[in-house]
């Protein structure tokens, strides 16, 4: 075997080593807030803190209306924290529903150590807390780009109202791919989250919103998601609607009044 082919694979074994061990910097992006932090926003609020484990809690915002139709339990993207992904809420409480937004651990005030495992028990956790006081047929999960993997397996694994998907992947695996498929991202990935698995197991009907020029997640993603599911899954295109714009078209509104009238 010659040199050149020795460091080509030597350079190759160095570049899956840096994947694996530097990707949460690449698929997460939080904004750390400091405990003493103080939310101000002009509609009612309270602010949640569910304690998971030791060492681990969970922080969230309720916003609030008198009388509520339901609640919508919202997953955000991968970025900031539920300080900015809270403007969001009134796209929401304006059709008479309780909006719920958790922050992810490592994210905001949440704390503790990500794994896709437990993140998933701290999103289960959250909505036995919820259900507790609201019942399944009133709660709506709602998952947002990263968000939707999670909001789809707490879906397969409860019986919420309705699930609805803002801009979702196939699968997380598949969605890397296409950056560096170069790279076996299965066996490197530590973050799966296959939402083509859990989707039909979801036994509520589905609303997915996409945008037809989504380069980051493009809406062949929920082409195919639906086509696993169809009597279940309800696509809705936004024509022109990107990744992060959806809520600029009057379009998505449109869609998510339709969705929650009673």
């Amino acid at each position: 075997m010659s040199s050149t082919i020795i460091y080509i694979i030597l350079g190759y074994l160095v570049l899956l080593a840096i994947a694996y061990l530097v990707q949460e910097r690449f698929i997460f992006k939080p904004e750390k807030l400091q405990p003493d932090f103080k939310y101000k926003y002009d509609a009612p609020f309270k602010e949640l803190f569910f304690d998971v484990a030791e060492g681990v809690s969970i922080n969230g915002l309720h916003f609030y209306v008198e009388k509520p139709l339901g609640l919508i339990l919202y997953f955000h993207g991968n970025s900031r924290s539920i300080k900015g992904w809270a403007k969001y809420a009134k796209d929401f409480y304006r059709y008479q529903y309780d909006v719920v937004l958790v922050d992810y651990r490592g994210f905001g005030k949440s704390t503790g150590k990500r794994n896709e495992k437990d993140m998933h028990s701290d999103m289960q956790f959250v909505y036995d807390t919820l259900a507790t006081k609201h019942h399944e047929n009133h709660l709506i999960v709602y998952g947002r780009s990263l968000g939707s993997g999670f909001a789809a397996n707490l879906a397969s694994e409860n019986k919420p109202r309705y699930l609805i998907l803002d801009a979702p992947y196939f699968s997380f695996i598949k969605a890397v791919e296409r950056f560096l498929p170069i790279l076996p991202m299965r066996f490197v990935l530590r973050f799966h989250m296959r939402t083509d698995k859990w989707i039909p197991k979801v036994n509520c009907h589905t609303y997915i919103l996409h945008g037809t020029r989504d380069w980051l997640i493009p809406i062949s993603n929920s082409e195919k998601l639906q086509a696993l599911n169809p009597r279940k899954i309800t696509l809705m295109r936004i024509v022109g609607g990107g990744h992060n714009n959806l809520p600029s078209f009057p379009e998505y509104h449109k869609f998510i009044r339709d969705i929650l009238a009673p």
